[in-house]
């Protein structure tokens, strides 16, 4: 299997600006920006719950505490979130029903029900190709990031 496509921000915005046109756009921005933002890996993403984005006065920490059984070699981590993240997850939130509870899953389907790593992988990648990346992947925004902080020597 290829690796996935790297994006340069032109083609983030060009997949941001199809997302925005479709069903889902909030949350879908929201999945894609934490892949590129963050470098979160989609099955990461998959298993969010409302509690480990928003503290318990409702805003979106500046962390994300991700456990051992949460991640790629079973090593928990820990994601910061920047403001420019923090703030485009904080719009996605205004969304969400006030009574949403902490153990909800944060990015939920059309059923209400949390997306596998799978089919939110699946996701992601149909809405790369619908918006004429190709070769991109649910990968590629983490590839993305880390590609560019190598180069800027980080």
């Amino acid at each position: 299997m290829p690796q996935a496509k790297v994006l340069s921000s032109k083609d983030l915005r060009k997949v941001l600006d199809h997302v925005a046109t479709r069903p889902h756009a909030a949350r879908n921005r929201a999945i894609l920006l934490l892949t590129h933002w963050a470098a979160m890996r989609i099955g990461e993403v998959a298993g969010l719950r409302v509690g480990d984005v928003l503290g318990k006065d409702g805003n979106v920490r500046s962390e994300i505490r991700l456990d051992a059984a949460r991640t790629k070699g079973k090593h928990a981590r820990t994601v910061f979130l920047n403001d420019k993240l923090r703030k485009e997850l904080a719009s996605y939130v205004r969304q969400l029903p006030q009574d949403v509870r902490a153990d909800a899953p944060f990015f939920p389907t059309q059923k209400r029900t949390s997306f596998s790593s799978n089919s939110l992988c699946q996701s992601v990648n149909l809405i790369y190709a619908r918006a004429g990346l190709e070769g991109a992947t649910s990968h590629s925004g983490r590839r993305s990031l880390i590609t560019s902080l190598a180069s800027k020597g980080v």
